[in-house]
């Protein structure tokens, strides 16, 4: 479905993505401007972490809390783009959109470019005053209606505040074919395409399981070929390292997702009906995606501080670690002197790095790590930093520690709460300075799980091996706010036959003893080979609370891989 007065326009759209992060590489950029063609370049700077420096950038100045790096790239970015005829979409407005496209257009004027901005703005909910004490930031996740209407009005580039990753491709895309807001397939494409893109280079070979096969010392950004269907070609510029291929996409699809249906403000994308094929040498294309009406409810991410943290990591060489471990543990909760002076949270983990009859002192040792969190900052500062240092010279042989224990620094906790998309304003701001409502959908269906599919015959039995899972499945893990994911995928239909079937709950549990006692769900995506595995509460109150060894549960899948299993010899 088209909107009304729109018509498409050329036959695919490219575009392409320079940022996975706040901090990505800085000269992406100018690479995905100057290494190809492109339509439409994108930028996704904004993570749950992020949006609380944000916010504590802007405490200090009202005039902050968008991503500067993004301005500086502009520097040179943004004459590149206007010669060639690229318009630039980002979220790097962060919790002050206008004050970024303000900016944008000082640069713009300083350069002598003449470009057309404009921004989206209604994300932010801070103001609305329901969220309790304490809250720092408060945004709804918007669709990428008002990125479409932006361009609609002409603007070369647009600064969204909090809107989902895959809004990036939504808009541009909508605004280029012409799709009205019940055109679900083809948004459900673009929303697929558009999480392909956002993490970056994860499509093309980064964070990759089987990264051996490959090199990936440097690789390329990503680039969508979207045709007016929602089908779309995942690749990057000629020439440009890394590689894409069915297992980078399929990897980057299963990073931080949840149930086969991945809703979103725009559309629910059906992550089920998901097809993958190799299109020729670093070329992949997705087809079949299909979508459904939106949830009525928006995601908004709330950030508070939550307390004060520390951390000193101790360093056991050589013999007797455990008796040594269990010495300074010993020592250190008694300097705490009890109740009232023991910080709320004490955790302590010991890591074996240790190696027998080493050849370096490094490899000799294993480390002792103690994490500590309060309310209070008095009770995680000198009272942990002074018993650390106090113990120096009376505890176990060769007492040292990694580093000067500090004086403890603030954590940030994420929550995630839902509201009624019609009580969201989502309003564009268009380059001529007028504003444009965005309606919420009106037809909408509330999220449900999809049942399970059936699944694939067993493999006949046979001998099996003890062996690392790793060596037959693949593995992309990530973070949902406290949850983790954690999705497999094979690649051959043998392997898949018995994945699905020897991959269970209670199995992954067994292997990941830390989720023992936690609720997963598993979900079944045949057409991908593919499991994903959803860990509630693994992450405690989310990557800012740095309440875990992983805090993003970025390595949980590669640890999830070298667990050995019975796999079937047939396989190896």
């Amino acid at each position: 479905m088209t909107r009304s007065g729109a018509s498409p326009r050329l036959e695919v759209l490219r575009i392409g993505n320079a940022s996975g992060f706040y901090g990505d590489r800085f000269d992406a950029v100018r690479e995905m401007l100057t290494d190809g063609e492109l339509d439409v370049l994108t930028g996704d700077y904004l993570a749950e972490l992020t949006l609380l420096i944000l916010g504590r950038d802007r405490l200090k100045d009202p005039a902050q809390g968008y991503a500067k790096t993004f301005l500086r790239q502009l520097e040179t970015g943004l004459g590149l783009a206007h010669d060639r005829g690229v318009k630039i979409v980002t979220n790097a407005g962060g919790l002050n959109p206008a004050g970024l496209a303000t900016a944008v257009r000082e640069l713009a004027g300083r350069l002598g470019i003449p470009v057309k901005v404009g921004h989206v703005q209604g994300d932010d909910l801070i103001g609305n005053g329901q969220w309790g004490e304490g809250v720092l930031t408060a945004n709804a996740y918007l669709g990428g209606a008002g990125i479409t209407a932006c361009l609609d009005a002409g603007a070369d580039v647009v600064v969204t505040g909090r809107v989902t990753d895959a809004a990036l491709v939504t808009g541009p895309a909508a605004h280029w074919f012409g799709w009205g807001p019940e055109a679900y397939d083809e948004l459900a494409g673009a929303v697929v395409a558009g999480h392909v893109l956002e993490c970056g280079t994860q499509a093309t070979g980064g964070n990759y399981s089987f990264f051996g096969a490959h090199d990936v010392r440097r690789p390329g950004f990503p680039l969508a070929e979207i045709r007016a269907d929602g089908s779309s070609v995942i690749t990057k510029h000629p020439g440009t390292g890394g590689v894409v291929d069915t297992g980078t996409v399929t990897a980057q699809l299963l990073y931080e997702t949840g149930g086969a249906r991945y809703a979103g403000p725009d559309v629910t994308a059906r992550l089920d009906t998901v097809s993958l094929t190799q299109d020729g040498q670093d070329r992949v294309r997705i087809t079949g995606v299909r979508g459904e009406e939106p949830p009525p409810t928006l995601k908004t991410g709330l950030t508070r501080v939550g307390g004060w943290r520390n951390e000193v990591v101790f360093v056991l060489t050589g013999l007797d670690v455990e008796e040594k471990a269990e010495l300074v543990r010993g020592q250190v909760e008694e300097a705490f002197g009890g109740a009232k002076g023991r910080p709320a949270e004490v955790r302590w983990e010991l890591a074996r790095t240790d190696r027998e009859d080493a050849d370096t002192e490094e490899r000799a040792s294993a480390l002792l790590r103690l994490v500590v969190r309060d309310p209070d900052a008095e009770k995680v500062g000198r009272a942990v930093s002074g018993a650390a240092v106090e113990l120096a010279l009376g505890s176990y042989p060769g007492f040292h520690v990694t580093a000067p224990p500090g004086k403890g620094a603030p954590y940030g906790v994420f929550e995630a709460r839902y509201v009624d998309a019609a009580t969201v304003p989502h309003v564009a701001v268009l380059p001529s300075g007028d504003t444009q409502e965005v309606r919420a959908p009106t037809r909408t269906r509330p999220l449900a799980p999809v049942p399970e599919p059936d699944l694939p015959r067993p493999l006949p039995a046979g001998p099996t091996r003890r062996a690392p899972l790793g060596l037959v499945a693949g593995a992309r893990s990530g973070d949902k706010g406290g949850d983790a994911n954690v999705g497999l995928w094979v690649r051959t239909d043998d392997a898949w036959r018995w994945l699905a079937h020897h991959l269970t709950v209670a199995r992954l549990q067994e292997l990941l003893p830390e989720t023992a006692d936690l609720t997963v769900t598993r979900t079944v995506l045949p057409q991908l080979r593919a499991l994903n595995f959803t860990i509630e509460g693994l992450l405690g109150e989310g990557v800012a609370s740095q309440s875990r060894f992983d805090p993003q549960a970025k390595a949980l899948g590669e640890w999830l891989r070298s667990r050995h299993t019975d796999v079937p010899e047939a396989l190896l």
